[in-house]
């Protein structure tokens, strides 16, 4: 495997990019529209991508982890984010309802059975979409797990990863009175949720730029500035949702329904240095889920684009392609 080794950044690591042979807009129901695309071999092992959020959108460089002559690859923006629509609406918009149209996606498109590829929320996403549905899953091939608990909303909104980054932190938090601070998931919800649309935009760009600082092993702690748009859904979506305890029954839900995937194989790329998802949860998935394949990437952080774990998930598909 020695195109891998080496000095590169992510796009080093991937396919060159594809056009979809297939565009459309999905009628999911609920005054809801999801984007869709497919790419590579329509008669090929097919896979779905779930991006991360909720609210990221999928993006081009998405297909390209996938060796186009094999896979028939799935991509879609969930709802209220990317080209869905209406734009990030929290109406009818629950994990539920997105695992109704991630099913909704499989039976339109005629698939018995695919693989789920996705990480971070979009790892979340897999698990429970396979949990509900485990005959239509081969298998799972996840990154930077995050598993919806109290514990991992704490670290990240409630000051643990501000320890290491505590200017960033004190960035992300000096726009909430202090008053507020013992609870900020709930402060930034008042604001995103105003009806003010200035005020919205505002503290969605905070909230962005705060995960985003947070992404790359890399980084220099400053973020950028997402668009407002892009922001307002990312932020809107992702605050809905914690708010919602990512709308479980309780709170370790996912690790007590394991044995419904007890016979689907599975693999996790997780970066060492993951400051929005720390590895103490893929390794706590990977203890309680036999058929998990743990790959810790020793110098990266939590993004897909960073090079190690692009480097990884590359090879994984590409092993998975030659089995």
């Amino acid at each position: 495997m020695d195109k891998f080794t080496g000095p590169k950044t992510a796009a080093d690591f991937l396919y060159p990019q594809i056009e979809p042979f297939d565009r459309r807009m999905l009628d999911v129901g609920d005054g809801h529209q999801v984007y869709m695309e497919q790419s590579g071999n329509p008669e090929g092992e097919s896979v779905v991508v779930l991006h991360g959020g909720p609210g990221g959108g999928c993006s081009p460089a998405m297909r390209r982890y996938f060796e186009p002559e094999h896979y028939r690859v799935i991509l879609f923006d969930q709802r209220g984010c990317g080209r869905s629509r209406p734009h990030a609406s929290v109406e009818d918009n629950t994990t539920w309802h997105l695992v109704r149209d991630i099913e909704a996606i499989r039976k339109t498109l005629t698939i018995n059975k695919w693989s789920v590829f996705g990480g971070s929320w979009g790892a979340t996403l897999a698990l429970i979409y396979a949990q509900t549905h485990p005959q239509a899953v081969n298998r799972l091939v996840l990154r930077g797990v995050f598993l919806g608990t109290q514990s991992e909303l704490d670290w990240f909104y409630g000051g643990g990863a501000g320890k290491f980054w505590p200017e960033t932190w004190e960035r992300f938090v000096r726009l909430i009175p202090e008053k507020e601070h013992d609870d900020l998931i709930s402060a930034y919800h008042k604001r995103l949720f105003s009806g003010d649309r200035a005020q919205e935009t505002l503290f969605a760009k905070a909230w962005a730029r705060w995960e985003n600082a947070l992404a790359s092993v890399r980084s220099n702690g400053d973020g950028g500035d997402a668009g407002g748009e892009y922001a307002r859904a990312f932020a809107r979506l992702e605050n809905h949702y914690f708010m919602n305890k990512v709308f479980l029954g309780h709170d370790d839900q996912i690790i007590d329904q394991i044995d419904k995937i007890a016979d689907i194989p599975g693999v996790i790329v997780q970066g060492r240095y993951d400051m929005i998802c720390p590895p103490t949860t893929a390794y706590h998935l990977a203890s309680k889920w036999k058929k998990a394949d743990l790959r810790m990437i020793p110098v990266a952080g939590h993004a897909l684009s960073e090079p190690g774990i692009s480097a990884e998930l590359r090879r994984v598909m590409d092993t998975l392609a030659a089995v």
